[in-house]
């Protein structure tokens, strides 16, 4: 096998092993929903592959269900419920559409009814009905994206101008009783901040979010800084959560594979948190720094990084990571850096992420492709294609932050 074919199959092991599907079925064994209706809503970009499990745990017990996904997540029908499909990582109408889909569906419960809530990353876009408009609910998540914000800054502000968020969804489905199910793509799992927690309570303040909006300069309507002054609840008595994953099992499960393909796996962190670029500066340092090694190593890094947009061009946090890195590795002998979105979709991008090896500067550079250059544009994703480093997977149905890996042959 080449470096290449190893990091593939490494990518198809790790995320196989992080399919919401048993996770989903274990939440839902031997759990007794009490006599009234029973709705499931799930949103996110594995709300699919997580309704499917749901379906086949609980089949006819299932009055009626609403999916809220991202565009092609859709694998085929589900019994029982309507699937829809919006816009990620800006809400768009469709959005909004599966969104009042799922709040028309839990209109008007009663105390002897029940909502299981099935949620993952991505949900802060696909389930979504906007307190302010809807262009300014675009633009402003356009500008979060841009300035560099982490996802629990961005989810600060976006809960306070959501009807849905911040534990508001919840409220919206009282007196039924909720039973949450979270697939978790933040580091450390704040339950309140994946999604934007439409069914947890909140645990950051008006004054946090109007740090935020100060720190980066967000270009505020009147109407968006009265609704950041708009508390946000901060109990709920409706709502039984766990979660089913994180990007800690997405880490074991990339160590076993490495493992078994004769790597010796080091896992450096689980909170990988900075530029996508300085990330994939870091991991070319470790790769230089074990050169000298006699025996085959693996370097994992899990978590979530940024991009803060200086240019145009097209990409995604993983893409970038493998790009930054591919200066730092130029000339090394069976070495590579990759990095991938657990979800398959890196940005807004079919890859889900970038490979570069020992050879990739110099591929580049024979088509014309200088390496800073292209990062200054943010234009990753035709560069990795001239150079055959896109990562694509297609939709996995599992959303649990990114994995990187630095893999040394010998």
């Amino acid at each position: 096998m080449t470096l290449r074919q190893d990091a593939d199959r490494i990518i198809k092991d790790s995320i196989q092993s992080v399919l919401p599907d048993a996770a989903v079925a274990r939440a839902l064994k031997g759990k007794n929903f009490g006599p009234g209706r029973l709705l499931v809503v799930a949103a996110g970009k594995a709300a699919w592959q997580m309704a499917k499990a749901a379906s086949e745990v609980l089949g006819d017990a299932i009055d009626a269900g609403v999916v809220c996904t991202k565009y092609q997540h859709v694998k085929g029908e589900i019994s029982r419920f309507c699937c829809m499909e919006g816009g990620h990582p800006v809400p768009d109408a469709n959005s909004y559409k599966a969104t009042q889909a799922a709040l028309d569906l839990t209109r008007d419960l009663t105390d002897q009814d029940w909502v299981i809530f099935l949620l993952s990353g991505g949900g802060s876009a696909l389930f979504e009905k906007p307190l302010v408009s809807e262009k300014e609910m675009a633009e402003l998540t356009e500008e979060l994206l841009a300035c560099g914000a982490d996802i629990i800054e961005m989810n600060t502000i976006r809960k306070r101008l959501s009807a849905v968020k911040g534990g508001r969804f919840a409220e919206h489905c009282q007196p039924a009783r909720i039973y949450s199910i979270v697939l978790s793509d933040i580091l450390g799992d704040p339950l309140d901040m994946i999604a934007s927690g439409p069914a947890y309570p909140d645990s950051s303040s008006c004054q946090d979010a109007m740090r935020i909006a100060d720190k980066y300069q967000l270009h505020l309507t009147k109407a968006c800084r009265q609704l950041l002054a708009r508390e946000t609840p901060k109990s709920l008595t409706n709502v039984e959560t766990v979660i089913t994953g994180s990007v800690r099992e997405l880490c074991r499960a990339a160590s076993d594979s490495c493992r078994e393909l004769g790597y010796r796996p080091v896992i450096l962190t689980d909170q990988l948190c900075c530029q996508a670029r300085e990330a994939g500066s870091f991991l070319s340092s470790i790769a230089r720094t074990y050169q000298t090694t006699e025996e085959s190593l693996a370097f994992i890094a899990g978590g979530e990084t940024v991009v803060r947009l200086t240019g145009s061009g097209k990409g995604g946090r993983n893409q970038e990571i493998a790009l930054a890195a591919a200066a730092g590795i130029a000339g090394l002998k069976d070495t590579a850096v990759f990095s991938i979105g657990s979800d398959g979709t890196d940005g807004p991008t079919d890859a889900a992420g970038g490979y570069c090896d020992g050879n990739s500067k110099n591929d580049l550079a024979d088509r014309g492709i200088d390496i800073y250059e292209t990062l200054e544009d943010n234009n990753a994703y035709p560069a990795l294609k001239a150079c055959g480093g896109l990562i694509i997977t297609g939709p996995t149905g599992t959303n649990v932050n990114d994995v990187a890996l630095v893999l040394i042959r010998r």
